[in-house]
């Protein structure tokens, strides 16, 4: 055996025993446990960064670039967060994000986690398509993004006011994206630095966007910083297609529907999906490939990954963040670090803002604060279902998306009213063996915690439940894939619940996120009311908006 194993598991068993009050129990001459080269590495890090979803690789990554020893230690035992992969018998899953644009985009405009990558000196190979199906109670078509594709699909499935306003929407928001572009997203922050990375910089090219654009762009731009439906009243939109469209495409972008969205992240995506030569995209490799590029950028610089590793807590020493305490993983077995991962310049939280409180010692931050953490509404969580099944009797022009409204009358955020199906096998064929499928289904953002809390995951209760609120699910698949589609054939069939965030993404209550209404409140920056402490990911601005900017991220 290795002597590093070796050396492992007598550090174990010592430890095993001393918690059980074993104290005359010693180690070999030649195992201490402070040897370095039986716990390889550091006690410390200029930043530790707790989590290593997408926003806490991209945080880590430029951090290394930029010469800082950073540490990411990650709970799960695969990297990514709500967006890793995981492969169960042959076929590679993603577990969250799977319709992406912007990869290939460059400069000050680009999609801000395409210039992450890029700047680590990675790149992710994708494939292209333009469309994706929709199934609404109107009927079935398939819906393109451009300029003018769209409207053309609204004049022969919905109708010609649908279409007159689509345009009319267009028409106004198009010319309002340059002025949204003009401040680059990775330029914006929560505090007065914006003066400096954003106003001061950026300021003529939106002063000259909208002196381009008139006194009624203007005006309307000047919204941008508001609720999105005040865009669209003001536009007079009527047509009920267009603004169920609309809440549609708000609720799967930020889990509020067009009246609590941010104008900004609106017209972005607009700019992405419905200009000249726009394109969607998804890694060959999975979303997991996207993971891996962080990951590779952030470690060629000098960063590293820690995987099964499971803050307990946020170490708080004479009013500032100086580390992290563990309660599992590798640097957790080996006494030699004693459980403590110190930081010398900062914390950084990659967990959301409730899961970030609960680490902290209850009196680290005012009882004001911790009350205004609390009362920040949730977005809801999400029914999963993964599929591998024979792509035999399967259509051979079957899409990559799909997107099921049921009515339109109870809304797009009522609960298991829309369900978002992705068979990324029909992209990406390694996903799958050979001659098979794979596909993920899920109800974006709209399943009730309060369903599955205090239920146990091993009873007969919990298999009842999963079972029942599934069923949208296979009949969403069931209508996406045709007759041929047996759901008692599957090779693989995978539900995911509620508590199945909760457990494996650490997610407060297994919430997509906060439920923060533009012009009602605005998401916390960066920095927290502790020194050395910050946060990064779906809790924060910019992060929250503008990171991905794909929809429906669970």
């Amino acid at each position: 055996m290795e002597p590093l194993v070796v050396s492992c598991l007598l550090i174990f068993l010592y430890k095993s025993l001393k918690n059980q009050n074993y104290a005359s129990i010693s180690l070999p001459a030649n195992i201490s446990l402070l040897n370095h080269d039986v716990c390889p590495g550091k006690l410390e890090a200029d930043v530790v960064v707790i989590g290593s979803g997408i926003g806490g690789l991209c945080c880590a990554g430029l951090l290394a670039k930029y010469s800082q020893d950073v540490i990411v230690l990650e709970s799960h035992d695969v990297p990514g967060g709500a967006a890793h992969s995981f492969e169960f018998k042959g076929y590679k899953f993603d577990s969250g994000p799977s319709l992406f644009s912007g990869f290939h985009s460059r400069g000050p405009q680009a999609n801000p986690l395409a210039q992450v990558i890029d700047a680590l000196g990675e790149s992710v190979p994708c494939a292209s398509y333009n469309s994706w199906m929709v199934y609404i109670p109107e009927g079935e078509f398939l819906s393109r993004i451009g300029p003018t594709e769209f409207r053309k699909d609204l004049d022969i499935h919905v109708g010609p006011e649908a279409a007159r306003d689509w345009k009319k929407l267009l028409d106004a928001i198009l010319p309002m994206s340059a002025a949204a572009m003009a401040l680059p997203p990775l330029s914006l922050r929560g505090d007065w630095g914006v003066l400096s990375t954003a106003a001061a910089r950026y300021s003529p090219t939106l002063a000259k966007s909208l002196l381009q654009m008139g006194p009624q762009g203007a005006l309307r731009a000047a919204k941008l910083l508001r609720p999105f439906s005040e865009i669209v009243d003001s536009l007079e939109i009527k047509n009920t297609f267009i603004r169920n469209w609309v809440d549609l495409l708000s609720f799967l972008l930020a889990g509020v529907k067009s009246d609590g969205v941010l104008s900004a992240e609106m017209v972005y995506m607009f700019a992405e999906w419905y200009k000249t030569g726009c394109f969607l995209e998804y890694p060959l490799h999975g979303t997991g490939a996207i993971v891996s590029a962080l990951v590779r950028g952030m470690e060629k610089f000098g960063g590293r990954l820690e995987l099964n590793s499971h803050v307990k807590r946020i170490l708080v020493e004479n009013g500032r963040a100086t580390g992290v305490q563990l309660n599992s993983g590798r640097i957790y077995l080996m006494e030699c670090f004693p459980q403590i991962v110190r930081a010398r310049k900062a914390v950084v939280s990659n967990a959301s803002m409730w899961d970030t409180l609960n680490l902290l010692p209850v009196d680290s931050v005012s009882p004001t604060y911790r009350e205004k953490i609390k009362a920040t509404p949730q977005c809801n969580s999400f029914m999963h279902l993964h599929l591998g099944f024979d792509a035999r009797n399967i259509p051979e022009d079957l899409g990559i998306h799909h997107i099921v409204v049921n009515d339109w009358s109870r809304g797009v955020d009522a609960e298991q009213n829309v369900v978002l199906i992705s068979v990324p096998s029909v992209l990406g064929k390694e996903l799958a063996p050979p001659g098979k499928h794979l596909l993920h289904a899920y109800t974006p953002g709209t399943e009730p915690y309060g369903l599955w809390e205090g239920v146990d995951r091993r009873s007969a209760e919990y298999k009842k439940l999963k079972a029942e609120r599934s069923e949208v699910l296979w009949e969403a698949v069931g209508r996406v894939l045709g007759s041929g589609f047996i759901r008692e054939k599957c090779d693989v069939a995978l539900v995911g619940t509620p508590l199945t965030h909760q457990r494996f993404l650490r997610r407060n209550r297994g919430t997509y996120g906060p439920a923060i209404k533009a012009g009602q409140a605005t998401f916390p920056g960066h920095s927290m009311p502790l020194p050395q402490l910050f946060c990064c990911g779906d809790s924060t601005f910019p992060e929250s908006e503008f990171l991905l900017l794909q929809p429906a991220v669970p």
